[in-house]
C-alpha cells in the first residue's frame, strides 16, 4: 500500500488486486462496447442465454433460494444462533435503531421504490398462474399482493444474511479480510486467500454486483427520466438517457468518494424518513380500508402458500416441465437479482454487525426488514390496484403509453391523490436520493472487491466503476428496456447462487464443532499461525439475545 505522499494514480495502482480488477473491467468494458457497436447481435446473445437459464435452470434458482430460507430459520431457532460475531465481551457496534436503518437502507436499494406501485398492478392485470384468479377480479387483487410479498419478503433478505454472517464471523473473530472469498477460509486458511479459487470467487462476485447494480441503476434511471417527461414534458431520448444515467452515476460517485461521508450518511437517513412519510401519506390519503382488507388476506395467503409458491415452476402448463413465462419473468428474475446483490449487501451487513449474534443478524436482516417491506407494498400496490379497478387513475393505460415500462406506474397513482402534485415531486426526490446512495454504495462495494478488501478504495477506482456501471445500465435501457435489465440480473446472479451455497457449507463447518472452525492438527485454522483460545471461541449468547 502506498504512503500518504503518493500521487492519486500511484495510490490507485498500489491498492489494486490486478487479477480481479483487470478481469472485471475488461469483461464489463467488452459488454459495453458490444451493446454500443453491435446492439442487435449482443442483445440476441443475451436473450438466448437468458432464455436458456430460465427455461432449463429455473428450478435451480428456486431450489437454492428455498434452501437459503430454511437455513436462515435454522440459524434463528438452532443453537448456532448464540454465536457472537466478535469477541465474547463485545457489545454491538451500533444501536439497534441505527443498525436496522443502515441495513434496510443498503439492502433496499431503489428497487422497492420502483416496484412499489408497479408490481401489484401487473399481477392484477395478468395474475400469477398459481393464484387461479381472473384478471381484474377481487381474487386477482389478493393474489397480486401475495405475489409481491413473496418476491420481496423473507426470501430476498435471506440471501443477504447468508452471505454476511460467515464473513463477519471470520473478520471479527480472526481478523479475516472483508472479501467474498473469505468464506472458503475453513478449507484454505486465512493466509491463503490469494489462490485460484479465492480469485475466482471474487471475480464472480464482481460480475454479480455489476449485473445487479446495473439493473438497479437502470430501473431507477428509467423512473427518473419518465418522471421528468410525465411532470414537465422533458424527454432526453436514447443519447440523453446514456449521458444522464452515466453522468449522474459518475458525478455522485466523485462527490461521495471525495470525502462527503457525513452528507451521504444524512442522505441515507433522509431516504428512510421520506420513504416512511410517503407510505403513511398514501395509506391515509388512499383507500385505507381496502389496503388493510386486501393486504391482510394476501399476507395470510403468503404465509400459507409459501412452500407451494417457492417450488412452483408451471410444469403442468409447459411441455417437458420447463419454466417459462410468468415464473421466469418474475420469480426467477427476482431470485437472480437478490443473488446478484448478495455480494455487496452481504459485505455491508458484515461490516456493521460486529458484536451481534448470529440470531440477531438473522432476525433483523430477514424478519424486521420484511416487516417494513410488506406494508410498503400493501399500501402502494393496494392503492394502485384500487385506483385502476375504480377508474380513479389510468395506471395501466399510462404504462402502455410509455411502451409498457413499469417505471410509469407511480406517477398517475400519486397524481390522483389529494396533494398529488406534492407527492409526485417527493417521489421524484426519493428516486433521486436512492440513485445517489445506490451509486455510492455499489462503487464502494466494487472498489472493495477489486482491492482485496480495502475499506476505502481510491476515488479513481470508484469513478472507473461508476462509469462502467452507468454505461452498461444506460445501454441496456436503450437496447431492451426493463426486459434487458432483468435478463442481465438473471445471467449474472445465477453463478453467485453457488457461492451462497458455499457460504452455507462454510458456516456448517465452522459452527458445527464445539470450536467454531475446523481444527488443524495443532489447533489452528489450516494455513494460518493463529492458535485457538478455548474461552475466546466458546459459543455464547448475549444478554439481549
Amino acid at each position: 500500500m502506498s504512503t500518504s505522499g503518493s500521487s492519486p494514480i500511484q495510490t490507485f495502482l498500489d491498492e489494486l488486486d490486478k487479477v480481479v480488477f483487470g478481469i472485471g473491467v475488461v469483461v464489463a468494458g467488452l459488454a459495453v462496447l458490444a451493446f454500443m457497436l453491435q446492439p442487435d447481435t449482443a442483445q440476441s446473445y443475451m436473450w438466448d442465454l437468458n432464455d436458456f437459464l430460465w427455461t432449463e435452470l429455473g428450478w435451480f434458482y428456486l431450489g437454492v433460494m428455498f434452501f437459503l430460507v430454511v437455513f436462515v430459520f435454522f440459524l434463528i431457532l438452532g443453537p448456532w444462533g448464540k454465536i457472537k460475531l466478535g469477541k465474547e465481551d463485545e457489545d454491538p457496534e451500533f444501536s439497534f435503531l441505527s443498525y436496522f436503518v443502515m441495513l434496510f437502507s443498503a439492502a433496499i436499494a431503489a428497487g422497492i421504490v420502483f416496484w412499489g406501485p408497479a408490481e401489484g398492478i401487473f399481477h392484477f392485470d395478468a395474475p400469477a398462474p398459481w393464484a387461479g384468479a381472473e384478471a381484474h377480479g377481487s381474487d386477482a387483487a389478493v393474489g397480486a399482493l401475495q405475489a409481491t410479498f413473496f418476491h420481496w419478503g423473507i426470501s430476498a433478505w435471506s440471501a443477504y444474511v447468508v452471505m454476511a454472517i460467515p464473513i463477519a464471523y471470520l473478520a471479527y473473530r480472526y481478523d479475516g479480510p472483508m472479501r467474498i472469498s473469505t468464506v472458503i477460509a475453513p478449507w484454505v486458511g486465512l493466509d491463503n486467500l490469494d489462490g485460484f479459487w479465492a480469485k475466482t470467487i471474487d471475480v464472480i462476485a464482481v460480475f454479480a454486483t455489476i449485473g445487479g447494480v446495473a439493473t438497479t441503476l437502470g430501473l431507477v434511471g428509467s423512473q427518473f427520466l419518465i418522471g421528468l417527461d410525465y411532470m414537465v414534458g422533458v424527454n432526453p431520448g436514447d443519447t440523453g438517457t446514456v449521458v444522464m444515467i452515466t453522468g449522474l452515476t459518475i458525478a455522485f460517485t466523485i462527490s461521495v468518494a471525495a470525502g462527503i461521508r457525513k452528507g451521504i450518511r444524512r442522505i441515507s437517513y433522509f431516504n428512510v424518513t421520506l420513504f416512511t412519510f410517503m407510505m403513511i401519506a398514501v395509506f391515509v390519503l388512499g383507500p385505507t380500508a381496502y389496503i388493510m382488507t386486501v393486504g391482510t388476506e394476501a399476507l395470510g395467503n403468503y404465509v400459507n402458500d409459501f412452500i407451494t409458491m417457492s417450488f412452483y415452476t408451471g410444469a403442468e402448463a409447459e411441455v417437458g416441465g420447463l419454466v417459462h413465462g410468468w415464473v421466469g419473468g418474475w420469480t426467477v428474475f427476482y431470485w437472480a437479482w437478490w443473488f446478484s446483490w448478495a455480494p455487496f449487501v452481504g459485505l455491508f451487513i458484515a461490516r456493521i454487525s460486529r458484536g451481534r449474534t448470529v440470531r440477531q443478524v438473522a432476525l433483523t436482516g430477514v424478519f424486521a426488514s420484511t416487516g417494513v417491506t410488506i406494508p410498503w407494498f400493501a399500501t402502494m400496490g393496494g392503492t394502485s390496484i384500487f385506483m385502476e379497478s375504480q377508474g380513479t387513475a389510468e395506471i395501466l393505460g399510462t404504462i402502455g403509453e410509455y411502451g409498457g415500462d413499469e417505471a410509469a406506474a407511480g406517477y398517475p397513482m400519486f397524481e390522483a391523490l389529494a396533494g398529488g402534485g406534492i407527492l409526485m415531486v417527493l417521489f421524484l426526490i426519493l428516486i433521486t436520493t436512492f440513485f445517489i446512495t445506490s451509486a455510492d454504495s455499489s462503487t464502494l462495494a466494487l472498489g472493495m472487491l477489486t482491492t482485496g478488501g480495502e475499506t476505502r478504495p481510491s476515488t479513481i477506482n470508484r469513478v472507473i466503476w461508476g462509469g462502467v456501471i452507468g454505461l452498461l445500465a444506460s445501454m441496456l435501457m436503450v437496447v431492451g428496456g426493463v426486459d434487458a435489465l432483468q435478463a442481465a440480473a438473471i445471467i449474472t446472479g445465477g453463478p453467485f447462487a453457488i457461492i451462497l451455497i458455499i457460504a452455507v457449507v462454510s458456516m456448517s463447518v465452522m459452527f458445527g464443532k464445539r470450536y467454531p472452525v475446523f481444527l488443524g492438527e495443532e489447533g489452528s485454522i489450516p494455513g494460518t499461525n493463529f492458535d485457538f483460545d478455548g474461552d475466546r471461541d466458546r459459543v455464547v449468547g448475549s444478554d439481549d439475545d
